[in-house]
């Protein structure tokens, strides 16, 4: 079946517009490299899906990053997406947390994330500025609802998020992958675009206020949209032989949907040795002398990859011309 890929779809009939994910080998290359603890690598992967969903949107060269930072179990998550299909991604975490959660089974993303903040940015590269998106994480909302409210506070767009990882076996043994499935109400009447009004309040007369959704929509195409996308079960996002189109079909079968040309994600860090040795160079003196080990050298390991930089002293002190 087609893998590491998100599939953009339209729903005219609903005004919606949305993408599927499923990532498999990018995001197992990235899980057995760092042999992450269940619970952690379940976490990344659901911020892998969602960033493809995310990055996948681009429609420049530029870069799009989610990061957490936290006081959970898992403290920070950061996954990057390189225009048009490079992604990679990190976790760090405190173990013992981790264990201790297993132990009670309190593994849910919005408990070993705890409290603290998500982060989007969009870095279009040198020639523009780059926009940051903030959504608090307050210990009882995964990076779904994170992702509701992102899209309520930033883009004033209806969205709807579905995420999810497991380890799967198949004919090359088991492995992990990831789906998401992400819908935006996007109509064109502009009556329809309008968002919530202000509460009548007082009204001598008892004007009832119009009943709205939790964006702030009151509409019925919306309402049909986002109850069949939360329909959506775990298993149908990750299962390797159900396409992403079978899936579109099963959700919108009714209402007609179009699919367009779908996007490649590839696992691929950005790390080299000249982007290392400018990092190092931005220390003081003093600083990358301490980083110096008893072999002489300096040696630094990526989070992302794992690649391992060995550098003499002379080499950081020297400039290219």
């Amino acid at each position: 079946m087609p893998d590491d890929r998100v599939l953009p779809f339209t729903v005219e009939a609903l005004d919606v517009r949305g993408r599927i994910a499923r990532i498999g080998s990018a995001l197992d290359a990235i899980l057995h490299r760092h042999a992450y603890p269940e619970p952690v690598a379940r976490v990344l992967g659901e911020a892998v899906a969602l960033t493809a969903l995310l990055g996948t949107a681009l429609k420049f060269d530029g870069r799009f990053q989610l990061q957490t930072k936290t006081d959970g179990a898992i403290e920070m998550l950061v996954v990057d997406f390189d225009a048009p299909d490079r992604i990679r991604a990190m976790a760090r975490y405190d173990a013992a947390q981790i264990a201790e959660a297993v132990a009670a089974n309190l593994t849910s993303t919005a408990v070993l994330l705890g409290s603290g903040y998500l982060g989007m940015t969009v870095d279009q590269g040198s020639h523009a500025s780059r926009y940051q998106g903030v959504v608090e994480l307050d210990g009882t909302d995964g990076l779904e609802e994170a992702g509701h409210r992102y899209f309520r506070q930033s883009e004033q767009i209806p969205t709807r998020l579905r995420l999810a990882t497991a380890r799967v076996v198949g004919s090359h043994g088991e492995s992990w992958r990831a789906g998401g499935i992400m819908v935006q109400f996007l109509p064109t009447s502009p009556d329809r675009q309008k968002q919530q009004d202000l509460h009548p309040g007082d009204d001598p007369n008892g004007t009832p206020a119009e009943e709205r959704d939790a964006d702030g929509v009151n509409d019925d195409a919306w309402a049909e949209a986002r109850a069949l996308v939360e329909t959506v079960a775990d298993h149908e996002l990750v299962d390797p032989m159900l396409e992403s189109e079978r899936l579109i079909y099963r959700l919108f079968h009714e209402r007609g949907a179009r699919v367009f040309e779908p996007q490649a994600v590839r696992e691929q860090c950005r790390c080299s040795a000249d982007s290392i040795l400018a990092m190092l160079r931005r220390f003081t003196a003093e600083d990358r002398r301490e980083m110096v080990a008893d072999d002489g050298a300096v040696q630094v390991t990526c989070e992302f990859c794992s690649q391992v930089y060995r550098f003499q002293p002379g080499e950081i002190e020297a400039r290219s011309p």
